[in-house]
């Protein structure tokens, strides 16, 4: 059967956004990549190279119950954060908290669309701007990027008050600084992912940008600065998180 237009067919990276992209590169990508910088990603990235093992699973009050069928910790809301529960989407926080062997972390992007790539059998791993460089070349490595295997960026992007998609600045530069490391993948990039990549020569200061981002400055004016100063540590981390079984864990 033919691919879909909207698979991008042809190219070894690819990119699109959200629940319905990730769905649609989900059945033609061999791997994807999610990219949720404020918070989920950044989030993952931190608690896995601390030695946690995290499950991701959409917004709601399901996820207790999930976290005790399986076992684990079920992370709050970043204002819900106690003394006695410490652990929660903030990666600042979480960097803090005492480690755990399972973490629930539910999310209304990123960890909802990475819930339902690895319920399709995908191998699903977290990028951010901490990690972008890593996550491409573990990527390259395995063999990724080809136009028989090719990838799958997937910016999460925030919700508007109705549940759609808002696109965002922070997961766009995200998404944008994995491509990057992707530049050279043997099935070249798909003309999303080259229009995606292009935004990222147009900013001189990432960080910056993400700050003065609606997002950055929504978590800022919020109190929670140390969470955006976090995600936009850019290269500053070597762990590649894989969602295997519905754990994110350190790819091998």
């Amino acid at each position: 059967m033919a691919e879909s237009v909207h698979a991008q067919s042809g190219s070894g990276a690819r990119f699109d956004w959200g629940l319905a992209g990730a769905a649609e590169l989900g059945r033609v990508c061999a791997v994807l990549v999610v990219v949720d910088v404020l918070s989920f990603t950044t989030t993952v990235e931190v608690a896995v190279g601390r030695g946690i093992r995290v499950h991701p699973f959409p917004w709601g009050e399901q996820a207790a119950e999930y976290a005790r069928r399986v076992g684990a910790v079920p992370a709050a809301g970043r204002r819900q954060v106690t003394p006695e529960h410490p652990w929660s989407l903030s990666p600042a926080a979480l960097s803090r908290a005492p480690v755990v062997a399972d973490l629930v972390l539910p999310s209304p992007n990123g960890s909802a669309i990475s819930a339902a790539a690895s319920a399709t059998g995908v191998p699903v791993v977290a990028g951010n701007l901490r990690n972008a460089r890593a996550v491409g070349r573990w990527l390259l490595t395995q063999g990724y990027g080809s136009t028989d295997e090719p990838i799958g960026v997937i910016a999460a992007g925030e919700q508007w008050p109705d549940g759609s998609l808002r696109p965002s600045v922070e997961d766009q530069l995200g998404a944008a600084s994995v491509l990057d490391a992707l530049s050279g993948v043997p099935g070249g990039l798909s003309v999303e992912a080259a229009v995606a990549l292009a935004a990222l020569a147009s900013i001189p200061d990432v960080p910056a940008a993400i700050r003065g981002s609606v997002s950055g400055r929504e978590l800022i004016e919020g109190g929670f600065a140390e969470d955006v100063e976090i995600a936009v540590r850019v290269d500053s981390s070597a762990v590649v998180p894989l969602l295997r079984q519905g754990v994110f864990t350190p790819a091998a």
